[in-house]
């Protein structure tokens, strides 16, 4: 069975190339009067901490689950989970992507809204819909599984495929 540090592991090997791409969307470029007058050749468009949510798939799911997104819902110790994390309000963007394990390298990538996956998910709810759980193969806990195209167009912010190595 896989646990939260060997899960933890996986996704992390995947960070300095996720911290590179959301350098392009969350760090800017000021105008001309920030530049010249107050010394600002990049700006970080935000002041407040800005949480982001990562969860890297292997490879092998990626030709069956491009289309598809998970979040984990359920474990067995009773913990919480990503989904209850966000229901309650923590992070701001959700990072998913596929990542080849030989290279460590991403392979697809989105960047997510998740102030419009709550909305989105809170009104499904509302109208008596419902996600279907699924187990993973090894117990280790349950996730949902949502489309990409059944989410508004502000939902996804940014994608991309993975970097040439």
């Amino acid at each position: 069975m896989n646990g939260w540090n060997e899960d933890k592991g996986w996704s992390d090997a995947f960070l300095p190339e996720i911290k590179q791409i959301l350098g392009v969307y969350l760090i800017g470029e000021p105008n001309a009067e920030e530049d010249q007058l107050k010394n600002t050749d990049l700006i970080v468009l935000t002041m407040k901490p800005v949480r982001i949510a990562c969860r890297i798939r292997r490879q092998e799911y990626f030709e069956r689950y491009q289309n598809e997104f998970t979040i984990r819902c359920t474990r067995p110790s009773e913990n919480k989970t990503e989904l209850s994390k966000i229901i309650e309000g923590w992070g701001e963007y959700f990072f998913y992507g596929f990542g080849n394990e030989e290279t460590r390298k991403l392979i697809k990538w989105t960047l997510a809204d998740l102030k419009v996956f709550r909305l989105c998910f809170m009104r499904r709810l509302y109208g008596g819909y419902k996600n279907e759980e699924k187990s993973n193969k090894d117990g280790s806990s349950n996730f949902m599984y949502f489309s990409w195209c059944d989410f508004p167009s502000e939902f996804i912010v940014a994608s991309g495929n993975g970097r040439k190595a």
